[in-house]
């Protein structure tokens, strides 16, 4: 366990973005509490929420993505040394440029902000039928809620596009999202049920 507190300190250290306690806490309970085996995840980053996905059942799997390449090698390391390997695979590259057969319990949305509806259109057809979108970020440090919080005009525009994202998944008629104000905002889409 005390690989994992590293890879943590790591991140906080040298700003490594990575999810919130609390936001975490939520997922790992929806793991265990629905009984997810197979998931995707979106923005390895260096693999910290991909372990502790894993470290919940040694049944559970993980497909991670990360685009770059010294995220990528570190996530690899990490995975490694938590010998967590077979579990675990990490791929390098765009999300955009990946296609999967399989159908995943769970797919964790943490990447680029910018291509959350992208990455939501792409794999919905990859859920199982029970499965669920979780996407992180949703407050991005309140600033969707507070605007006046930044005055980066980079952060602004990143800002407007998870707006964005939370109006199409609030409007969206395939899916039905519960949006949660822990961690840093996390939302549940769930494919909704079709009434006969």
């Amino acid at each position: 366990m005390d690989e994992i507190n590293q890879i943590k300190n790591f991140a906080n250290q040298t700003l490594v973005p990575i999810v919130k306690d609390d936001g975490l806490s939520f997922i790992l309970d929806y793991i265990k509490e629905n009984n997810v085996k197979l998931i995707l995840e979106i923005g390895t980053a260096i693999g910290y929420s991909s372990i502790k996905f894993a470290q919940v059942n040694p049944d559970v799997r993980v497909y991670t993505i990360e685009f770059d390449i010294d995220r990528y090698q570190q996530a690899v390391k990490n995975v490694n040394d938590c010998n967590l390997g077979e579990q675990i695979t990490v791929f390098l590259g765009d999300a955009m440029a990946f296609d999967f057969d399989d159908k995943f319990d769970m797919i964790f949305i943490d990447g680029p902000k910018a291509q959350y509806i992208n990455f939501f259109e792409k794999f919905k057809n990859n859920l199982s039928p029970n499965g669920v979108f979780i996407s992180d970020n949703l407050s991005f440090h309140g600033m969707v809620e507070d605007l006046s919080l930044t005055h980066n005009y980079s952060t602004i525009k990143l800002v407007k596009k998870i707006r964005k994202y939370i109006e199409f998944l609030k409007q969206n008629t395939e899916f039905e999202t519960t949006f949660y104000s822990i961690g840093d905002g996390v939302s549940v889409s769930k494919k909704r049920k079709l009434s006969i």
